[in-house]
């Protein structure tokens, strides 16, 4: 298998290039519409063809990349089975799996950041968190449906269960981690570890963030597969 972790400066967002050895067969998760020259290029010198884009969720921070690629590779734009992106080509359902040759990549319905929240187990190994669980952290859940209770148990009963040597990949980092462990997070989170479902509530309702700078822009683009959504111009007195 080859695995890549990319990542997008502006957004902090890591975008993931999963591809079979033998087949070539490749797709990649969270693509970020500014970079799809770069993965095109790096799909290109690997010898790779691009089978499926795969989000995690509809994105609040960036733009997807999901559908210049297709565009120009004829790939599979895949969401989430919650996901209100009517553009895609696919939405896929919780403990299906994907296939790219000897690779299996299955979905597991993570909501709580939203509600349409997906990650990825790759192989038993390599765990995709998108935003539910980042490394020493975990998304918020103070809009887009969040809700911070559901988080916890998503986290806790669905994540944690796996084995502690999986892998953690998460869609963003902010201090440049780039991989942890379900053992680890367990652990270490200052968020989780330890704490209570209640515990975890109260702390979620007074993070007090401000909103994703491109937010009002992202997500009915991403409702588009990235396709910007014209907003007319006005005077506000």
């Amino acid at each position: 298998m080859l695995f890549r972790q990319l990542f997008d400066r502006e957004s902090s967002t890591y975008t993931y290039l999963i591809a079979d050895n033998e087949t070539g067969a490749a797709l990649l998760v969270d693509p970020v519409r500014e970079q799809v020259e770069r993965d095109c290029q790096l799909l290109s010198e690997l010898g790779l063809t691009l089978r499926y884009c795969l989000e995690t969720h509809i994105h609040a921070d960036h733009v997807t990349g999901t559908g210049q690629l297709r565009q120009r590779t004829g790939c599979i734009g895949v969401v989430p089975a919650q996901a209100q992106a009517l553009c895609a080509d696919r939405h896929i359902q919780d403990g299906e799996c994907l296939r790219l040759g000897a690779i299996a990549i299955a979905a597991i319905a993570t909501p709580g950041h939203t509600d349409d929240h997906t990650a990825y187990r790759v192989n038993d190994t390599h765990l995709l968190t998108g935003d539910a669980l980042l490394i020493r952290g975990c998304g918020r859940t103070d809009f887009q449906s969040g809700d911070s209770g559901i988080l916890y148990d998503t986290i806790t009963q669905r994540l944690f269960t796996l084995p502690d040597a999986t892998r953690v990949y998460p869609g963003h980092d902010y201090r440049g981690h780039t991989v942890s462990t379900i053992g680890e997070e367990k652990r270490f989170n200052p968020r989780l570890a330890g704490r209570s479902r209640a515990e975890f509530i109260a702390l979620m309702q007074n993070l007090n963030l401000p909103e994703p700078q491109h937010m009002m822009e992202a997500v009915p683009a991403n409702q588009r597969c990235g396709q910007a959504v014209a907003i007319a111009a006005g005077r506000h007195g």
